[in-house]
C-alpha cells in the first residue's frame, strides 16, 4: 500500500500532524487538510484512496463533507473520526455509507488497522464488481477425462460422447476453465447473464454450478472439479 494518497481531514493541528507523520512512516502519502476547503484543494490535484474524516470541523461539518464524497463517481473510502461523546454523528455517517469509524482518543496502530481494512474492502468490492469476460480465443482444455472444445462449443467425455450443456452452462464452464485453480467471486460470474442487472440475491450462477456438477462430478454432493469456497466464490480444479 506504499504511496497511496490518503487525505487526513482533522481540525486539531497536533493530532493531524501526528497522524500524517505516522502514515508517512508506514509508506502512505498522507495529505494534511485542516478543513473542507483544504480537502477540496487536494481533490482537485488528484484522487485519494481514502479520507480520514473528523466529524467535528469548523465551517463545514464532517457529515456534510461525507455526503459530498459519497456522491463522487469513484468515491474514496471514508474512515470517520468521532469523539466518544458524540455517537449521533458517527451513526449518521455510517447510515450515509461511510466505511468505518474510530473514536477519539485512539491509538495510531488502531487507526492504521482500520484504514487498511477500509482499503482492502474497497479494493475487493471494486474487483468483485468488475464482470468476468469470456476469452476471445481459447484452446481446447482437457480435465478429468473431459475435452472442452471452445471453437466447436462442445464438451466430450472420456468415451468421446458429447455432454449436453445449455449455452449458459457452457459459457460458465468455459470461463471457469480459463481461470484454473483461481477463486472467482460469484458476483463477477453473475455478469455472464446478458441483458440482466443481477441483484445481491440472484442465485442463477449457483443454480448453473449445481447443474454442471450433476453432469461432470462423480459425486455431485462432494464436488472436486468445481469447489465452493464459502464467502469467497467458486474454484475450478482441473486436476480435482
Amino acid at each position: 500500500m506504499a504511496g497511496i494518497r490518503i487525505a487526513v481531514v482533522e481540525g486539531e493541528a497536533d493530532l493531524r500532524q501526528a497522524v500524517v507523520d505516522y502514515l508517512r512512516a508506514q509508506g502512505f502519502d498522507p495529505l494534511a487538510c485542516p478543513d473542507a476547503a483544504a480537502l477540496d484543494a487536494v481533490l482537485t490535484e488528484g484522487a485519494v484512496e481514502a479520507v480520514l474524516l473528523d466529524l467535528n470541523l469548523p465551517r463545514e461539518s464532517g457529515l456534510s463533507i461525507a455526503r459530498r464524497l459519497l456522491r463522487l463517481p469513484d468515491r474514496p473510502g471514508i474512515l470517520m473520526v468521532a469523539a466518544l461523546g458524540g455517537p449521533t454523528d458517527r451513526v449518521a455517517g455510517l447510515e450515509l455509507g461511510a466505511d468505518d469509524y474510530v473514536a477519539k482518543p485512539f491509538e495510531l496502530r488502531e487507526l492504521l488497522a482500520r484504514l487498511r481494512s477500509v482499503l482492502r474492502r474497497r479494493r475487493a468490492a471494486s474487483e468483485a464488481a468488475a464482470p468476468m469476460v469470456l476469452p476471445a480465443v481459447m484452446p481446447e482444455v482437457r480435465f478429468a477425462g473431459y475435452r472442452l472444445i471452445p471453437a466447436q462449443r462442445r464438451l466430450l467425455d472420456g468415451n468421446g460422447k458429447e455432454v449436453g450443456l445449455t449455452p449458459m452452462e457452457f459459457d460458465l464452464l468455459q470461463l471457469l476453465a480459463s481461470h484454473p485453480d483461481e477463486v472467482l467471486p460469484r458476483e463477477r460470474l453473475l455478469g455472464l447473464a446478458p441483458g440482466r442487472e443481477p441483484g445481491p440475491l440472484d442465485r442463477s450462477v449457483d443454480i448453473r454450478i449445481t447443474r454442471l456438477r450433476r453432469k461432470l462430478e462423480r459425486d455431485p454432493a462432494n464436488p472436486r472439479l468445481i469447489r465452493t469456497l464459502r464467502g469467497q466464490g467458486y474454484q475450478f480444479c482441473p486436476n480435482g
